[in-house]
């Protein structure tokens, strides 16, 4: 995309993020890769490191082994545990600074927007965060970070402190269900903005890719933001397909100047 061009829709993105009231911004891996973050299916990517199999939830209930394996890469330092936020995620937690943003919903599980400035209570996790172990039997969740440190010695992964119960990583499981709180406070958010923008998303995961065309369908304006093309471009109001981080600093930079 020539720099005129891409200018050009930067300046048509700040003029929407002006005019709307009520912003929802919808975040997929894409947004996080230049954080050092790999997408899970791209080459050098969770999948490619890891076998699948153990992030189904059934073989991490039957099975001991698969416990200590994910435990193991725990100890390691996890999956993005030294990962800091990007130009993209600090614009975005911008745009709650000015008063713009309802909330954030991603896919994404590291943790970024919070460490970004968003907040926690703005942030609809739709796959989960890695920063925390959940007990399966009560529900109780630990700090992943303090768990470690407490039970680094152990080779097994540690019990639940209040039941006995297995914990497990508070991340979606293949073959798990979304939190139904989450994705329907997400949903009635997304139906109620003016404008929704999506940045890093194939949008080709569901049913959390439905959100952004169920906003769409409401009378939402619609920007999307990813390196290549996804299944709703021909849906959004504008398409910019470049780098977050260096589009959404440059957004910012417009609407800093109209403020």
């Amino acid at each position: 995309m020539g720099n005129e061009r891409l200018n050009g829709k930067i300046a048509v993105v700040a003029d929407m993020i002006m005019c709307a009231r009520n912003i929802v911004v919808f975040t997929g891996a894409g947004i996080s890769t230049e954080s050092g973050i790999p997408d899970f299916r791209s080459p050098g990517g969770i999948w490619s490191r890891f076998d699948p199999e153990d992030f189904t939830i059934g073989k991490f209930l039957s099975s001991p082994e698969t416990r200590r394996k994910q435990w193991r890469i725990l100890l390691e330092g996890g999956l993005f545990s030294d990962a800091e936020p990007n130009k993209a995620h600090l614009a975005v937690a911008e745009l709650e600074k000015i008063g713009k943003l309802t909330c954030v919903i991603t896919q994404n599980i590291d943790n970024l927007h919070q460490k970004a400035g968003n907040s926690p209570e703005r942030v609809y996790e739709l796959h989960g965060n890695m920063n925390w172990l959940k007990c399966v039997n009560c529900d109780k969740r630990y700090p992943l970070a303090e768990m470690v440190e407490k039970y680094r010695a152990q080779y097994d992964v540690p019990e639940c402190e209040r039941c006995h119960g297995i914990l497990k990583p508070d991340v979606i499981f293949f073959g798990e269900l979304l939190p139904q709180m989450t994705l329907k406070n997400a949903t009635f958010n997304a139906t109620r903005c003016d404008l929704i923008i999506v940045i890093g998303s194939s949008l080709v995961v569901y049913p959390a890719a439905s959100i952004p065309m169920y906003a769409k369908s409401s009378g939402a304006k619609l920007v999307i933001i990813n390196n290549t093309p996804t299944p709703c471009d021909s849906e959004a109001d504008v398409v910019i397909h470049h780098s977050a981080g260096e589009v959404m600093e440059k957004i910012m930079e417009e609407v800093n100047k109209k403020l």
